[in-house]
């Protein structure tokens, strides 16, 4: 009989290979196949898809997480993707896995997240993969529920083998295993941040601008993601990189007059 291949598994994220999420991810997924991290050498958080453009990258071997293969990057949590696949693996891995994340990426998070950016950047290059993130930003965080569920959703994902453009987005409620009442497939709630530039002066009497906001959602579905958190469910949402709405295309096809004819 043939010897069945273990599946290889990328762990990355954004907030640098030291951070506490990252440790309890590999932890989950241990036993699961052939593990690789690679990660950032410092947070990344808010960077988005952003690459590393002009300036040197760098890669080091380092001993982090015991007998589990990993590197430390000087780029972007997307950065770290690309150099896995072409410079480490010198293959696709099974599955990608982005996180823990130290915070919540639902809702309008997801497109300024360097956790999801880092599942998607996966998933354009044909790699199924998933963004884990739990709404605690302490770094004393309770992962105990993040581990038991990123665990599940990973083995269902290896068992069932979703099309190679499938990438999640997965958050946990701040809730121990016992208070979570289960997984919800949700879609993306429209809440986004109220923000305010705060305006100080430093020592020098320099004027420099604070972000600061307040988290705001403007949506009352029950089947969101914002929804399934606060009523302690693990939310599962089906996220894709073709940005074209395509209920808008048909609309301006037929409405505008501006286009030429076929003939």
């Amino acid at each position: 009989m043939e010897e069945k291949k273990e599946p290889v598994i990328l762990v990355t994220n954004d907030d640098g290979i030291t951070a506490p999420g990252i440790r309890n991810l590999v932890e989950a997924v241990r036993g699961l196949g052939k593990i690789v991290v690679v990660a950032p050498d410092k947070p990344q958080s808010g960077m988005g898809h952003a690459i590393t453009i002009g300036i040197p990258l760098r890669l080091h071997k380092v001993n982090v997480f015991d007998d589990i293969e990993a590197y430390q990057c000087t780029g972007t949590p997307v950065d770290c993707v690309k150099l896995a696949v072409d410079k480490i693996l010198h293959q696709k891995p099974d599955i990608c896995i982005s996180g823990i994340n130290h915070g919540a990426n639902h809702s309008i998070n997801v497109i300024y997240s360097g956790t999801m950016s880092a599942a998607v950047e996966a998933a354009i290059e044909s790699i199924p993969s998933v963004g884990f993130s739990l709404l605690d930003y302490a770094l004393e965080a309770d992962f105990s529920a993040a581990r038991k569920y990123a665990r599940i959703i990973v083995e269902q994902m290896l068992k069932n083998r979703p099309d190679k453009h499938c990438v999640l987005n997965v958050n946990f409620p701040i809730a121990t295993p016992e208070e979570i009442k289960g997984v919800k497939i949700c879609r993306q709630a429209y809440a986004k941040y109220e923000e305010d530039f705060v305006e100080r002066f430093d020592p020098h009497n320099r004027k420099y601008y604070w972000l600061t906001g307040e988290f705001v959602n403007f949506d009352e579905g029950t089947d969101t993601d914002v929804w399934a958190l606060a009523n302690n469910y693990v939310s599962v949402v089906p996220v894709q990189f073709d940005l074209t709405h395509y209920k808008l295309k048909k609309q301006l096809e037929n409405d505008w007059n501006i286009f030429s004819k076929e003939g």
